[in-house]
């Protein structure tokens, strides 16, 4: 996995929460620890965060675990600012890069692990895991789409990178429901943490 960069976008307002999510309490850390505990023994150090919103005070959490940081200065533009700056933040040598929403503290790290060998068997560019037909995350990209995603619009986000390459993308089946489901809203949070 030394080429295959894990980012994790943890950049947004929270506006529906009403609070930063990142910082919130899940299990016994809070949420954006947890999501890097969880993928550490796929990637090891090869895990890059995107901050914008509340980003000293995420950052000062998880200085000492193994991630680098890296500063969204436009993560009010949405997420794929984000996705842009985390491209641009992993090294000139990384071959794919598998994108971690920020709020999905849920997801067990197998399911990176089980994209990465889908990736080195398909020999497809673009990873996405899919439970009952629908699309989740995270999805691992290759970093020959770089150029592509600094092109995209901004209201249309990766959407778009995946109409232009749709013959590039394996859609793997996976049997965790957790990779749909985000933590958006106080309604959301309290499902996930029952």
């Amino acid at each position: 996995m030394e080429n295959v960069w894990a980012i994790i976008l943890a950049a947004g307002t929270s506006t529906r929460m009403k609070r930063q999510k990142m910082l919130l309490p899940f299990r016994d850390k809070t949420i954006i620890e947890t999501v890097i505990e969880n993928i550490m023994p796929v990637f090891n150090k090869n895990i890059l965060v995107v901050l914008g919103s509340h980003r000293y005070e995420i950052s000062r959490l998880i200085h000492k675990l193994p991630v680098r940081i890296c500063v969204n200065d436009e993560y009010t533009s949405g997420m794929l600012s984000s996705v842009i700056y985390g491209f641009r933040g992993i090294p000139e040598g990384a071959k794919a890069a598998m994108i971690f929403l920020g709020d999905q503290p849920q997801i067990p790290g197998e399911v990176s692990q089980k994209i990465s060998e889908a990736w080195t068997e398909k020999k497809k560019g673009i990873v996405i895991p899919v439970y009952n037909r629908k699309r989740g995350h995270p999805t691992l990209i290759e970093t020959r789409y770089r150029e592509d995603i600094e092109k995209l619009d901004p209201n249309k986000g990766l959407r778009q990178l995946m109409d232009m390459y749709n013959e590039d993308i394996f859609e793997m089946e996976c049997l965790y429901p957790e990779i749909l489901r985000d933590i958006d809203t106080p309604d959301d949070y309290e499902k996930e943490t029952q």
